[in-house]
């Protein structure tokens, strides 16, 4: 009988069993903080204490593993309850990916929660894509499409929004300078970039699909965008060009509304200069095979000398990072 009481005692506390036993598995590429917040621990009194009972899992310094179950520490009751609050803006989110100064991102606004995004710079490990030149410099897009994605990103989370970074350099983060060194590091959410072009470009489709597969479920608005650099001529000078997949209504709208925030900036920074863009639908890979909406954007020439100011120059980057945002937001908006 009292063996009986003991079991009926034990099954009426989960809250306590679960608190001790309670696991999780990482997202590839994912880091501790982001882990943490992700299943309701954020914060440095959780981290801690997640090093100490996982001392024996971690790998290097302090590295997740991929496929590993760790232990979760134990969630405080004041912490259940806040759940909510700490999902809104308030919080800090914590990626590496920025680069160890602003790592630490402090959600300022809520214009998008509820929101997912997957951001795609192009090229990317052993393909530089286009190439440029300033002097003895040699300007590539992977290593500005990254940079422009990555503040696009920080901009997005700030938000509220909920971002995937998925081509990724561990090293780099957001830089701030004239001409950005080059490297062939840059991974697909962890996975080496194949050389051949449908093997990288099928990769990183398979990846936003699959995170799709499961976001959907939780977003109502979902979005892809993919950042590239054109090469042209060194004698055409062209505007920022936004494309969409043949048939998508709702990646049209987003282009042309992302069209129309660029043309009020332009007109409002350099008035008279005049703004000479398009939105149209084209044939590419990753906007035929990926599932969610997406939305193709090309920055500029990389071999026109004035284009080339448009990514040398670190606030131009963030201009353009900001100016996607403001588009994105304004369709989110009006969804």
């Amino acid at each position: 009988m009292i063996r009986l009481l003991f079991i009926l005692f034990l099954l009426a506390m989960p809250g306590f069993l679960s608190a001790q036993q309670a696991t999780a598995t990482p997202r590839r590429g994912e880091g501790i903080s982001a882990f943490l917040e992700r299943n309701g621990r954020p914060g440095r009194a959780y981290r801690e204490e997640f090093l100490k009972l996982n001392k024996k899992r971690l790998k290097g310094k302090k590295e997740l593993m991929y496929g590993v179950k760790y232990v979760l520490p134990p969630r405080r009751d004041k912490d259940e309850a806040s759940a909510k609050q700490r999902q809104g803006k308030g919080r800090t989110l914590h990626e590496p990916l920025f680069g160890k100064k602003l790592d630490d991102v402090k959600v300022t606004g809520n214009r998008l929660a509820g929101a997912c995004f997957y951001v795609v710079s192009g090229h990317g490990g052993p393909d530089p894509g286009a190439i440029g030149r300033v002097g003895r410099h040699e300007l590539h897009e992977d290593e500005y499409a990254y940079d422009v994605a990555l503040r696009l990103a920080r901009n997005l989370m700030a938000e509220g929004a909920k971002v995937y970074i998925i081509i990724q350099d561990k090293k780099d983060g957001i830089r701030n300078d004239r001409y950005l060194n080059n490297s062939k590091r840059e991974t697909c959410m962890g996975d080496p970039i194949p050389l051949g072009q449908v093997a990288r470009l099928k990769q990183r489709s398979d990846k936003i699909n699959a995170l799709y597969a499961k976001d959907r479920k939780k977003y109502k608005y979902c979005r892809s965008v993919f950042l590239h650099v054109d090469s042209r001529g060194k004698g055409d000078r062209v505007d920022v060009f936004f494309y969409h997949a043949d048939g998508s209504k709702l990646g049209q709208r987003l282009a042309r509304t992302t069209r129309n925030i660029f043309e009020q900036k332009y007109h409002q920074h350099q008035p008279g200069r005049g703004f000479e863009s398009s939105v149209s639908a084209r044939n590419l890979y990753v906007l035929k095979n990926t599932t969610p909406v997406g939305l193709y954007v090309e920055l500029g020439n990389i071999q026109n000398t004035l284009d080339q100011r448009r990514f040398v120059i670190a606030d131009n980057r963030q201009a353009l990072a900001n100016w996607l945002m403001e588009g994105i937001v304004k369709d989110y908006r009006s969804k």
